[in-house]
């Protein structure tokens, strides 16, 4: 037991699932939170979790679940934060800023704090005093429904420091899991958060029968509209082109297994945004990433019209399909 990786996984959904089965499957000594007390005797007694993935058998002797945040924590090298961006802040609530010191933080959240346009590594720098370096983001082409199947998959582990994130990629590698290091934190964690916002305009698309030859077209253009909004974000010697840029992207506007896409396709059939939540019962990312990015846009004024169009859709309850006919005539 001394010998082995200690890990904290926090979040009871299905990446945080996928994760725990790696993780573990790999010996690590994995503490799961998860904040319903149901699903934790459940894990305990029938070692799978009933909501989630439920086909994945756990090795108690290598998972741990609990539903106390603190105990979880305690004891961990690594911190891994797998709940939905919307609710990180009353997540780790119980949690005083000192029980994350020394610690490596991983952020597994595609996703912003909703109303202060953070992204999770900056908001855990700022709420808790976890340092940059100290700090770790999964990115890269990852549905948990394949991770789960034991699909071929490829991470991106983005920190400022290529050691620490090469020392993580080690904890996830395995038969089906390849894990390749980045320097480029920043911008897999925007590149994250704006490839959901594109992936609910290709649903919206899809959803008022526009096919497969627009949407190819969609996202050739939104990733140039990234690379507008990254450069004059945060400038960087990047390659779009990587598995952790666009390979990301693609996956999210094209799989059954995309929320995002799966929102967006309900909203472009008629749904309203509170319908297609409640019978998604699941959280699309993008539903909140696109109003930070349409705020955060406001004072650098990049050409956005992929996010403007979601945003209007979204928020200004403009008809998609005035929205998308906009955007044709904007596409080349």
């Amino acid at each position: 037991m001394q010998n082995r990786e200690k890990v904290a996984v926090l979040g009871g959904g299905s990446w945080a699932t996928a994760l725990v089965k790696v993780l573990s499957e790999n010996k690590t000594d994995v503490s799961w939170w998860l904040r319903n007390k149901e699903d934790v005797r459940h894990l305990q007694q029938y070692a799978h979790n009933p909501r989630y993935l439920s086909g994945v058998r756990f090795d108690l002797e290598y998972v741990h679940p609990s539903n106390d945040i603190r105990e979880t924590v305690a004891n961990a090298e690594w911190v891994i934060l797998a709940v939905p961006a919307a609710f990180v802040q009353e997540a780790l609530a119980a949690l005083v800023p000192d029980a994350l010191k020394g610690k490596t933080v991983v952020s597994a959240v595609k996703g912003m704090i909703p109303g202060q346009n953070l992204l999770i590594t900056d908001f855990l720098e700022q709420e808790y005093g976890v340092p940059a370096d100290r700090q770790c983001v999964i990115a890269g082409p990852c549905h948990a429904e394949e991770v789960a199947l034991e699909k071929q998959s490829y991470l991106t582990i983005g920190s400022h420091d290529l050691t620490r994130a090469e020392m993580f990629c080690a904890l996830l590698r395995n038969r089906y899991v390849k894990a390749n290091p980045l320097d480029d934190i920043d911008g897999v964690e925007y590149c994250a958060v704006m490839k959901n916002i594109i992936a609910l305009a290709c649903g919206i698309a899809h959803g008022l029968n526009y096919g497969d030859n627009f949407q190819a077209v969609m996202v050739s253009n939104s990733m140039e509209e990234i690379e507008r909004f990254l450069d004059a974000l945060m400038p960087h010697h990047r390659d779009l082109k990587g598995s952790a840029y666009l390979g990301d992207l693609l996956v999210t506007a094209y799989s059954q297994f995309s929320r995002n896409r799966t929102f967006g396709n309900m909203i472009g059939r008629g749904y309203t945004v509170k319908s297609a939540q409640f019978e998604m019962n699941m959280v699309a990312e993008g539903y909140y990433a696109v109003q930070s990015i349409y705020q955060l846009n406001k004072h650098l004024k990049v050409d956005m019209p992929i996010t403007t169009a979601v945003y209007n859709i979204l928020y200004e309850r403009i008809s998609p399909g005035v929205e998308i006919e906009i955007l044709k005539d904007k596409f080349k």
